[in-house]
């Protein structure tokens, strides 16, 4: 076999290599720039959902907590009121401003639905001094 002997100009980089390996380089950081950013975004719209659901959870959390401290503290409330009702009414007796008795409600009777009221005539606007002005102008020049 002949072995092809290579010449020195041939192994030399020229202009021209140095330009088409930086195209190169060029392209395929922008191809990975794109697919970096465009995993980025789907990174983030999915995190998003995750943080969405979480915070729903969440909410649900407290509402139903809420709720069952609600249903708890309430009755204790009312019995405390009542304590401190029947330990005052006493002492105001004494003072002069006894507690009213709540009366009996009575059922309110509903008021009728009342009519729009009629729209207004619209009613000319009179003409400003200015078009007044130029009315009188342009009716002399006839």
């Amino acid at each position: 076999m002949a072995v092809r002997k290579s010449s020195p100009k041939g192994k030399q980089t020229s202009l021209r290599h140095l330009w088409l390996a930086s195209l190169g380089a060029v392209v395929v950081a922008r191809r990975e720039a794109r697919d970096t950013v465009a995993g980025a975004v789907d990174e983030v719209l999915r995190l998003r959902g995750r943080a969405i659901g979480i915070v729903g959870d969440a909410a649900a959390i407290a509402r139903g907590g809420m709720a069952t401290v609600r249903g708890q503290v309430e009755p204790v409330i009312e019995r405390v009121a009542t304590r401190v009702g029947q330990g005052l009414a006493p002492v105001l007796e004494r003072v002069g401003r006894a507690p009213k008795k709540p009366a009996a409600r009575k059922p309110q009777a509903r008021r009728a639905a009342r009519k729009p009221a009629a729209k207004k005539k619209a009613t000319p606007r009179p003409m400003s001094a200015r078009k007044q002005a130029e009315r009188r102008v342009a009716s002399k020049g006839r």
